[in-house]
């Protein structure tokens, strides 16, 4: 029977009780209001009546049969009740009529509220077999493309941000021009996609972010979506756990094409989500399925040098899986570039916290395993050790910037190395002090984080001064999410990236100012987005050119990470004058950003995160992750990133271990590797994101001039 059906069974019945109460039935579109808090809320409603539109482990939804004629107000809710859920003879199509409690739900203060019903007292069945025709999104609804929230003041990447919340402003719903305000006017309701595509990979929790039949900004050549200024792309959206208890695919992918979706719009844990009746399905999947080697090579002379920058994510010399898989990364796909930069190099004993800070042993174990594979290079290695347990990341890692170089092409310049507290200088010709040194790193800017390392490169052949920065500026934890409560969304750490910034800003301005035809490259992972404050006032200040815009790549081709939805740039290449040529190339690599969850590069096993034997039964293995899981929950650990991302490795490692096919291929392959390290990269951490740099100058060998003919950059992104 359509909505549209008289609904007269039960009505002669229901009369009585209505005429006797004197009460006044509140509708759904009522209870929603046009805002995001419900006008009612706190309040006891009665008469509430709906056709069950689907139902979910906790409760059920409801939608008003005639719907509303305003397009701004949700005619749908969520009615949370766990006996309600599992009551057999409650089924999607019945039209109830219901008394209950207003309520707004959050069990995160980052989250925005869902407006719902609880204590629910059904009074009567009116009718059953009702069908509700979902809303098209792209079709009746159309999703914004730009702006968030009206509370952004027009930039969802905003500095300062974190200026009010939704929350306390409860601002009027204006869904065709914010797209918080979009999902909000359908929370609860019922809703189809056609045509959807992946524009990000399933996650751990087998969630993946689509968008459908509608327009979108942002377009990548691999039908993701790329984030550009002031333009977070409020039009995708998750799709999360299957309401009939089905599984999503574990495989899905940036580009993949999906079946129709139809779900019912809702708040999981921060995000606007569609839970869909049953579980999606690919039609059809994109090639390549990773990048292709770069074609930009060295020969070691005057006609080409070659650079690379590369987040090894927390590199230790006894992750035989992950060594392998960087080595290789480096030796195949990058053609072992002349100098490597590398960030998260760990010290010998990696997370053992014993006072170990040297990393000589984790660099000369990269070293090896790149020069036992075919087209791997011979290299040495510099660093400076960080003080103990003073530069952030893993706990006991020590992580730290690094370089890796072919010493028959080029050399550290009268090499002085520093050492932790020592600050480098740019002195007369331009030269440095220390070389390779550290760059302020007594500055309270760098406190637990890492310090950017300077070096003076001389060419073998020509003699020319190459000087490179490497950074990895403090991480991005404690952010909050693009659908939170705070606007602009927190961007946690910003504050520090903007100290970090104006420091390593100041010391190659430094370097410019001896000499503004220097060649000069910083490159790392700067942890912050191209379009936002931090790296653009590196930009500016400095007078390095970003290595995209001198080399023409479109804005929406710049990236090399996925989160939430987003192709991202969190990793950069800025180069000075002198190397910005018309003849320079680059050549991004996608070597983890197009493939699916699992098959992005190890890192750590399963066994080890979950702290258990390899023997150990489904049952055991819960009973013994039982406790330290819950004492690294997000509700209980509310403010350590560092338990989040704990949190994080107990479900995805649980979720290996419990599936038979998955926890034999995990064994497998650890056999096939090494019998002590293997697991899928989770990359959860908002500040990992893999990304390789190439850079060949050819014929750098006038000092005098500083002339410079064709330069090459190739990047590889190794991310989310």
């Amino acid at each position: 029977m359509k909505a549209s059906a008289p609904l007269s069974r039960f009505a002669a019945s229901l009369l009585p009780l209505l005429l006797a109460t004197g009460a006044s039935a509140e509708t759904i579109s009522e209870i929603n209001g046009n805002r995001f808090l419900s006008p009612l809320n706190g309040k006891n409603v009665t008469d509430v009546q709906g056709v069950v539109t689907a139902k979910g482990p906790s409760g059920i939804w409801l939608q008003s049969v005639n719907g509303t004629s305003d397009a701004g107000v949700s005619s749908g809710i969520y009615v949370f009740n766990s006996a309600l859920a599992k009551n057999t003879s409650i089924s999607v199509g019945d039209v109830l009529v219901l008394d209950g409690r207003v309520t707004e739900y959050r069990s995160d203060s980052a989250y925005l509220y869902l407006t719902e019903i609880d204590t629910p007292t059904i009074t009567a069945v009116l009718d059953q077999g009702v069908t509700i025709d979902p809303v098209v999104i792209g079709e009746t609804v159309i999703p914004p493309t730009q702006q968030y929230s009206s509370l952004d003041d027009g930039d969802v990447f905003g500095v300062p941000n974190n200026q009010s919340l939704i929350s306390v402003e409860n601002p009027v719903l204006d869904p065709e021009s914010y797209g918080l305000d979009f999902w909000e006017s359908l929370s609860g309701m019922l809703v189809t996609i056609k045509n959807p595509r992946c524009v990000g990979r399933v996650n751990q929790y087998g969630d993946t972010w689509v968008v459908g039949d509608w327009k979108t900004t942002g377009d990548n050549d691999r039908t993701g979506l790329t984030i550009t200024s002031k333009d977070g792309n409020p039009e995708t959206i998750l799709i999360g756990e299957p309401l009939d208890g089905s599984d999503n695919p574990s495989d899905t992918k940036l580009g993949d094409k999906l079946g129709t979706i139809i779900g019912v719009v809702t708040q999981v844990y921060g995000f606007y989500t569609i839970l869909p009746l049953t579980n999606i399905t690919v039609v059809d999947s994109l090639s390549p399925k990773v990048s292709e080697p770069t074609s930009l090579t060295s020969d070691g002379s005057c006609s080409g040098i070659t650079f690379g920058g590369y987040n090894v994510e927390n590199f230790a010399p006894n992750d035989t899986a992950h060594v392998q898989a960087v080595a290789e990364h480096i030796a195949t796909y990058m053609k072992s570039p002349d100098l490597l930069a590398v960030q998260e190099i760990q010290d010998n004993n990696g997370e053992t916290d014993d006072g170990t800070v040297d990393s000589a042993e984790t660099l000369a174990t990269l070293a090896s395993a790149i020069a036992a594979l075919d087209g791997g290079a011979t290299y040495n290695y510099t660093y400076i050790n960080p003080v103990n347990d003073e530069d952030g990341g893993a706990p006991g890692g020590n992580i730290r910037v690094a370089y890796l170089y072919k010493a028959d092409v080029l050399r550290l310049k009268d090499a002085n190395p520093g050492n932790a507290t020592a600050a480098n200088e740019v002195l007369a010709g331009p030269a440095l002090k220390y070389n390779p040194g550290r760059i302020d790193p007594t500055n309270k800017a760098w406190e637990n984080s890492r310090k950017p390392l300077a070096a003076a490169w001389e060419i073998i052949d020509g003699g020319a001064t190459l000087f490179s920065v490497n950074v990895h500026w403090g991480s991005k934890g404690g952010s909050s999410s693009t659908h939170g409560d705070a606007r602009p969304p927190v961007n946690g750490g910003v504050e520090d990236r903007q100290a970090q910034a104006e420091a390593t800003a100041a010391f190659v301005a430094d370097i410019l100012s001896e000499d503004p035809n220097a060649y000069v490259i910083t490159a790392g992972d700067f942890n912050e987005f191209g379009v936002v404050k931090p790296v653009i006032d590196f930009a500016s200040i400095t007078g390095l050119e970003d290595i995209n815009v001198v080399t023409g790549v479109n804005e929406t081709e710049r990236y090399s990470y996925l989160y939430d939805g987003n192709s991202q740039e969190l990793d950069h290449i800025f180069i000075s004058p002198a190397l910005a040529k018309d003849s320079t190339k680059f050549d991004r690599l996608h070597l983890n950003t197009w493939v699916a969850y699992d098959d992005q590069a190890p890192t750590t096993d399963l066994y080890t995160v979950l702290g258990v034997p390899r023997i150990g039964s489904e049952s055991s293995i819960r009973k013994a992750t039982h406790s330290p899981s819950l004492s690294a929950h997000p509700d209980r650990a509310v403010d350590s990133v560092d338990a989040h991302n704990r949190y994080i490795q107990f479900l995805e490692a649980f979720r290996v271990s419990r599936d038979t096919a998955k926890r034999q291929a995990h064994d497998l392959k650890r056999r096939e590797d090494n019998p002590e390290s293997f697991f899928a990269n989770m990359c959860m951490r908002a500040e990992v994101a893999y990304q390789l740099h190439g850079m060949t100058t050819k014929c750098l060998n006038k000092p005098v001039d500083h002339t410079v003919s064709p330069m090459t950059i190739y990047t590889l992104g190794f991310d989310d």
